[in-house]
């Protein structure tokens, strides 16, 4: 049976990853010019701050270091994390998306955006924005109703400046 590339470097570093406290969420390896470039995007249910991402980069790099899993050519490696406006292709990924904004395309057809205000097995409880005045209203969509998901970036969320000022006015 044949494996590819990925899924090799997946089987060999997702113990490396987990060890760690973080999820793989995903691994590429591109050809740029002459250059090879191992990309590793990590996650966790409480983010990856740069400490995380420097450890779990030095753990890969001996790793890597020690089987010759990219080949005997050079490569960079590079570790990130899932980035502000990602696709949403896991359970735990709906559910860290909790309290954000999502477009979602739908399996039949059209489009929705809405906020993900819960998530369980069968699906998520949303909330869709009102349109010109009107409140916002209240719905469920299950997974497989969901042919893509993908985070919004939000700019000027009112729920943030209504925090903001009531913590002021708590410390006041």
């Amino acid at each position: 049976m044949s494996t590819t590339q990925s899924e090799r470097l997946r089987e060999l570093l997702e113990p490396l990853v987990s060890s760690q406290g973080l999820d793989l969420e995903e691994i590429a390896v591109e050809t740029v010019g002459r250059k090879r470039v191992l990309r590793v995007v990590v996650d966790s249910d409480t983010g990856a701050d740069l400490d995380r991402i420097a450890d779990v980069s030095r753990a890969l790099s001996v790793k890597l270091d020690e089987t010759d899993a990219m080949g005997s050519g050079e490569y960079t490696l590079e570790v990130g994390t899932p980035g502000a406006e990602r696709e949403l292709t896991e359970h735990r990924h709906h559910v860290r998306a909790t309290g954000r904004l999502v477009r979602f395309q739908l399996a039949e057809g059209g489009e929705l955006v809405a906020r993900i205000l819960a998530a369980d097995e069968d699906g998520l409880d949303l909330e869709v924005p009102g349109v010109k005045g009107r409140k916002a209203t209240a719905r469920r969509l299950a997974f497989d109703d969901i042919a893509r998901a993908r985070v919004q970036v939000e700019f000027n969320r009112k729920d943030d400046a209504s925090d903001k000022n009531d913590k002021k006015e708590e410390e006041a």
